[in-house]
């Protein structure tokens, strides 16, 4: 519940911010905070005001929980709370006690002074929500840690520590504790000066060439970020600050409200909705007691199970890595180190924390050294059968209550927890390649799995800083699932007449980090071909084209062998194309009797983003997803699929699920690729029908 917490510290009124969990700007926050500073300007005994925050945030600006209401711009909003500050008779000042981003930030440029913890982040991160600030923050930033700075930080969102900014006219002091006591001594300072309180808007920017370098910035964020229209008004809106005040704060608010209804900005608020969506388990209520997690096994020490010890060694939990043979343990150990000696040289980390992580980190050669694990996690060979074979041997050490793990990425979750005598303490963790960088980790909930297991390792996923998304139980989960009907309409698209260079042109032209092709072959396009031989046997009606078998029948299995669809000069990672890959399709489309035909790159871009959509439309019947922002969050971090477009989910609806379907049918009635594929899922076409949105299902 929002509330302001007044209290004093002798003659300086203390005014806490206390609205969990970020200290949000929302309208009921708002309107007490001015009522606070009011009575504490009409209390005789004030001679200052000190406004801080509860808990380690000072504030994390806007209350997303208003986004997209009335009550984000109900009065007083917050352009009327930053003027009661400003236009105070008594100094007030901003004592930043951590965390302050966003509006909470463009507050405390309001206020007539500012402390901050040494340790605090500063941030106007809107930019990353397709917006920018729109409560002054363009205009007063730049006034008081320079042009340069101000645009490096308006433009790129990202948080920078107080201490950095220390020298600025942003702080009046940068302290390592007591902030309040610190603020309160600056309080009495201005309170006592002859000279009128200051106002950050009244400084001048002092700049040698201010005019060159917004257009040198402009150049570079045009050519850098082509497909975010909210980095260049950001440039804009800077420039604005070079104006008189109230002319630049106009321009933001018109840039601002421009940006709201664009269609980047609606796809990248709904991608930050999905994430915070994501942890809610309807069945599985946030009280839910957790296990303790204070020793982690992983078997395997291989890529995976190198990258996947790497996320727990970094949150400073002990991990015991067991492998089966000396000489692959010792590969291991030294492939996480040589991670760890990069990141070093980089001055990411320092050479005591590599001693540290690496000193948290206990190979083995014994199953038995995993008996003390809380969590235990398989990163073996993609078999059902070396899978048996772990689990089996896993049930008869770990702990009772211990949490087995199992990072399959297509396997029956059910069947690997059948082969233990605990199938409620078993659960998938699915994490994505590199698991030490990428961010997503598809959480696979059993049929059996406990409520609190599924609890603990929710909660084990923001421990090591993963964006978590349930899954049900289903052949390829979500992600995987999806991801083969997708590279299966890429395969129909190069045996009707398409080139794997246009296909993966088209797709990263359109967004995508990187196209089906290519990311095969950094994949390894032997792993595709072994799903699918199992697919051949299990599911016999799904169509493929042989295309791709025929690659990995002369051994090119990607940037590993130096060659796949396309090839590799030794060293180097950039595709090339080959003609060998040409021949080998021209001759398929002889075999089959195919004449080529044309495609546009928004042919290609339909039929391999619809397919992602009309599977999942299926996944959501089906319940394996729990939502259609679950999907969307999936493919966001997982997939490379582009922020700005707001997953294939978010996208469809953004295009209008009408307009999806009837492509759909045109497909299906199309001569090759898939006509079955293509009738839309049921909860597409209906939803479709009735004019509704996945978003609003």
């Amino acid at each position: 519940m929002s509330s302001v917490i007044a209290s004093r510290l002798g003659d300086v009124a203390v005014l806490t911010l206390d609205n969990p969990p970020v200290n949000g700007f929302g309208r009921q926050q708002r309107r007490l905070l001015v009522e606070a500073i009011d009575a504490a300007a009409a209390d005789s005994a004030v001679r200052g005001i000190v406004v801080t925050g509860a808990g380690a945030m000072f504030s994390g600006g806007a209350d997303i929980r208003e986004f997209g209401k009335h009550e984000a711009m109900a009065s007083p909003h917050l352009l009327d709370v930053i003027a009661v500050a400003e236009a105070c008779a008594k100094p007030v000042v901003a004592a930043i006690n951590g965390t302050c981003m966003g509006g909470g930030l463009e507050f405390a440029l309001g206020c007539h002074g500012r402390v901050a913890l040494a340790s605090a982040l500063v941030a106007l991160p809107e930019v990353k929500l397709g917006l920018l600030p729109g409560a002054g923050g363009t205009q007063r930033l730049p006034r008081a840690v320079g042009l340069e700075n101000a645009m490096n930080m308006i433009v790129s969102g990202e948080p920078v520590p107080a201490k950095m900014l220390a020298k600025t006219a942003l702080f009046d002091a940068v302290v390592e504790q007591d902030v309040v006591a610190a603020a309160a001594e600056v309080a009495r300072k201005l309170a006592a000066s002859p000279q009128p309180t200051p106002k950050v808007r009244e400084r001048a920017i002092d700049h040698a060439d201010a005019e060159a370098f917004i257009q040198f910035t402009r150049t570079m964020v045009q050519a850098q970020f082509p497909r975010e229209p909210a980095r260049l008004q950001c440039v804009e809106a800077v420039a604005g600050a070079l104006k008189p005040f109230s002319e630049g704060l106009l321009q933001e608010r018109g840039l601002f409200a421009m940006l709201m209804a664009t269609p980047e900005s609606q796809a990248l608020r709904h991608a930050f909705f999905a994430e915070r969506a994501a942890s809610k388990i309807p069945d599985v209520p946030a009280d839910t007691p957790t296990r303790t997690i204070a020793k982690v096994g992983v078997i395997g020490a291989g890529t995976m199970g190198g990258g996947i010890s790497m996320n727990f060694l970094n949150a400073g939990i002990p991990v015991t890595l067991l492998e089966t043979k000396q000489e692959a343990l010792d590969r291991g150990v030294a492939t996480i180190h040589k991670n760890y000696d990069n990141s070093a040289k980089k001055g990411k980390l320092k050479p005591e924390q590599v001693d540290k992580r690496m000193g948290l980190l206990h190979p083995t050669l014994d199953f038995a050294q995993l008996a003390d694990c809380d969590l235990v996690i398989e990163a073996v060979f993609e078999t059902m059968e070396v899978k048996r074979d772990v689990f089996q041997r896993l049930d008869t050490v770990a702990r009772p209550g211990a949490i087995l793990a199992s990072n399959t990425s297509t396997l029956n979750l059910d069947a690997i927890a059948g082969f233990t005598k605990r199938p409620q303490d078993v659960i998938g963790m699915h994490f994505f390649s590199p698991a030490n960088v990428m961010k997503l980790l598809e959480v696979v909930r059993g049929k059996a799995t406990a409520k609190d297991v599924l609890a603990t390792v929710m909660k084990v996923a923001k421990t090591i800083r993963k964006t978590a998304v349930v899954s049900g139980v289903c052949d390829g989960f979500i992600g995987n699932r999806m991801i083969e009907h997708y590279g299966r309409m890429a395969n129909f698209l190069v045996e009707e007449g398409a080139s794997p260079q246009q296909v993966d042109r088209a797709l990263e032209t359109w967004g995508m980090a990187m196209g089906p092709y290519r990311m095969g072959d950094l994949a390894g396009n032997d792993i595709g071909w072994a799903i699918r031989k199992r697919h051949y046997v299990e599911k016999p009606t799904v169509r493929y084209s042989a295309l791709a078998d025929r690659l990995c029948e002369r051994g090119r299995f990607g940037q590993k062998t130096g060659a796949g669809w396309y090839r590799y000069e030794p060293g180097k990672r950039d595709a090339l194309p080959d003609p060998e890959v040409d021949a080998l399709i021209l001759g398929y489309r002889k075999e089959i009797g195919v004449t080529p035909r044309h495609f546009s790159d928004a042919e290609i871009v339909e039929r391999c983003i619809y397919a992602l959509v009309n599977e999942g439309a299926r996944l959501l019947s089906e319940g394996i997803a729990q939502r259609a922002s679950d999907i969307d969050l999936v493919y966001l971090a997982g997939y490379g699929f582009p922020a700005w477009r707001g997953g294939p989910m978010g996208y469809a609806d953004s295009v209008g699920l009408a307009m999806v379907v009837r492509r759909m049918r045109q497909f299906a009635a199309q001569p090759g690729g898939d006509a079955e594929f293509w009738q839309p899922a049921p909860l597409l076409a209906e939803l479709a029908a009735q004019g509704k949105t996945f978003s609003g299902a």
